[in-house]
């Protein structure tokens, strides 16, 4: 029985190390999980994009909704990314496209970037990142939307909350105006 816990015990702490490795520096705001090209199709599109905005999307990942931003919609798009590899990544996809003119990624801690240029700003982090996101968020122009991909802005209420269904997962997301909504 001792040895059957302190394999479990083992397996436990091997388990959390890697989960922990998943979010990277401590100042991470959530962990590596791609947002499915349509629910990044639905947040573009819920948020109202026009070729005048500027796009931010923190945690941007790979780029795919600073891309999807970009050749859609015509608008300029920044990606904030903390982590290098995919900043390597998303750079190099732009580069590819042909779209360095209207898209760029920013490697750097969404906590610690202006966010002043933005008319749209997009995340997917837990309830608890956006919590300490928000003072940044609220200090956004009137009329800036902020969308959010499965979790709310605890205290603002949105002004639109699109629900769908990719695969067998329930999707909501969340759509704030600023100076309607905080």
């Amino acid at each position: 029985m001792r040895l059957l816990f302190a394999a479990l015990s083992l397996l436990t702490v091997s388990a959390s190390n890697s989960f922990a490795q998943q979010f990277g520096a401590a100042e991470n705001l959530g962990p590596r999980i791609p947002t499915p090209q349509a629910i990044v199709e639905r947040m573009l599109e819920a948020a109202r994009v026009t070729p005048d905005d500027v796009v931010y999307d923190l945690g941007s990942g790979d780029g795919r909704i600073v891309v999807t931003a970009v050749q859609k919609y015509g608008a300029h798009a920044v990606g904030i990314e903390i982590m290098p590899d995919l900043c390597k990544q998303a750079r190099d996809r732009i580069v590819q496209m042909g779209l360095g003119e209207r898209a760029r990624i920013i490697e750097g801690n969404a906590l610690h970037i202006d966010l002043s240029p933005a008319t749209v700003v997009t995340m997917f982090f837990m309830t608890n990142s956006n919590e300490r996101l928000k003072p940044a968020l609220a200090k956004l122009h009137p009329g800036a939307r902020v969308v959010s991909n499965q979790f709310a802005v605890s205290g603002w209420k949105p002004t639109q909350i699109v629900r769908l269904k990719t695969g067998r997962m329930e999707n909501a997301i969340f759509v704030y105006e600023i100076g309607r909504t905080n």
